[in-house]
């Protein structure tokens, strides 16, 4: 899979929910993989649980698209593999956050749902 740094964010759009979780949870900074994983279950309050294969083959997606940047670090006396988002990634997540939000007021435009929920 090619890069896509000269690509405007929205051209990323729309990010798969794992995708956008990842952004998520690395958006406060650096995380190894397992880091990554409980942050999107404590996000979530544990509705989304990624599988490690899922999640680590998304990581690389990411990386390979440039969205992430990934290096081998040295956490708690072992070396792993940390990953944090590139400039890319915040504007893309940026980006598919205003996507959801300009959906989310689509639907309450149209009485779908009420500003405190369902």
């Amino acid at each position: 899979m090619t890069k896509r740094l000269t690509k405007l964010p929205e051209s990323f759009l729309p990010l798969t929910p794992v995708a956008f979780e990842i952004l998520l949870a690395l958006a406060e900074g650096e995380r190894h993989g397992y880091e990554v994983m409980t942050e999107i279950e404590r996000r979530s309050s544990g509705t989304i649980s990624p599988n490690p294969g899922t999640l680590y083959r998304a990581l690389d997606r990411l990386v390979q698209e440039g969205l992430l940047t990934s290096a081998v670090r040295s956490v708690e006396g072992e070396s792993r593999r940390v990953f944090s988002l590139s400039l890319l990634g915040r504007a893309v997540a940026g980006a598919e956050a205003a996507r959801l939000s300009d959906q989310v007021l689509a639907a309450r435009s149209v009485q779908l749902f009420k500003r405190n929920g369902a």
